[in-house]
């Protein structure tokens, strides 16, 4: 099979190669996708780099990337149930903690990963739910329901704000959302009620104005340690801020008193280690939302199998409006 992938940490032109390599075969409680299309994440992208904290060399020999995909169950191992062979699926923790990804033209992994796409659900879709989707979901309802909730989204034109921006609202939720200035109708056409420019220099003012000065009680952050500070400012007491990135500070300082004494819980999400109970509940409420109609995840762009690095480079590129896909076939 046609398969992209790289031996060594660096840039996506200088490391990553397509070539064939042997198709997998699905051991016991596993299946074989025929892969149709790969998401690319901006965590991707970060490992292939060599970027994530911790790790001075690759873990594998040579590592194919991706966690996300769709595409059609063709085998099964033992233990599966044979009638899901022809099956339509997306991928979850592809390449988590393991050499192959969705970058080629199959790959066996369990069978608890392989999703099946409900009906009317295009394979498109299906390629941003794994890291984009899942990670909307579980940061929007970590906690439950969150109809009558205010919710401040940060980055509400990224892949996950944007989808964060359409649950929250279709759940009955008052959203307010930061984005550049460029973005700011795109977010408000999902559904925020408030969209403010992430570099105003009074963002706390307007965000507690929109509130009548009460705060938010849920914030969905995906620069934790940048906007500390404000989210001091700007939570409600007793709300929670639903992390999942801190990349331009990955050391923050803390302004514990204001946290101590507003009694902020801070809930951190890695979306790859997500217990399977949490997990069925965001992919049950992916699901709903996509056959609701409330739910529509917007792709950036479309690359071939060939031009991986094209895509890697794509998907880091500031304001990228939606997922990156590749396609295999």
């Amino acid at each position: 099979m046609r398969a992209v992938s790289y031996a060594a940490f660096g840039a996506p032109h200088d490391v990553l190669s397509l070539g064939d390599v042997p198709t997998p075969v699905p051991s016991a409680g596993e299946v074989l996708v025929r892969l149709r299309l790969s998401g690319v994440n901006p965590s991707d992208a970060k490992a292939r780099a060599g970027t994530r904290p911790g790790v001075i060399k690759p873990a594998f020999p040579r590592i194919i990337p991706h966690s996300d995909g769709a595409g059609v169950i063709e085998a099964v191992g033992q233990g599966v149930n044979p009638g899901r062979i022809g099956q339509r699926v997306w991928i979850w923790n592809g390449q988590w903690q393991r050499s192959h990804g969705t970058a080629a033209e199959f790959i066996a992994l369990p069978a608890a990963q392989a999703v099946p796409l409900p009906d009317g659900v295009s394979f498109e879709v299906g390629a941003t739910l794994g890291i984009p989707g899942l990670t909307a979901a579980q940061t929007v309802f970590g906690d439950g329901d969150v109809a009558g909730q205010t919710i401040l989204i940060s980055g509400g034109a990224g892949a996950v704000g944007h989808n964060a921006v359409q649950l929250a609202r279709a759940a009955g939720a008052q959203v307010i959302a930061t984005c550049s200035a460029p973005a700011m109708e795109r977010v408000r056409a999902a559904g925020a009620a408030h969209v403010f420019d992430y570099a105003s220099p009074d963002l706390a003012a307007q965000i507690l104005a929109a509130t009548d000065g009460r705060g938010v009680t849920r914030a969905i952050e995906v620069e934790f340690g940048q906007n500390a500070s404000l989210l001091a400012e700007v939570m409600a007491p007793n709300g929670t801020i639903a992390a999942y990135g801190s990349g331009k500070e990955m050391t923050p300082t803390l302004p514990f008193g204001p946290f101590l004494f507003k009694a902020l819980k801070i809930d951190i999400t890695l979306i790859y280690i997500l217990p399977d109970a949490a997990r069925e509940a965001a992919i049950a409420r992916l699901h709903a939302a996509l056959e609701a109609g409330t739910l529509r995840p917007e792709i950036a762009a479309h690359y071939p199998l060939s031009d991986c690095a094209a895509a890697h480079e794509a998907v880091m590129t500031p304001g990228r409006a939606g997922a990156v896909l590749l396609d295999i076939g």
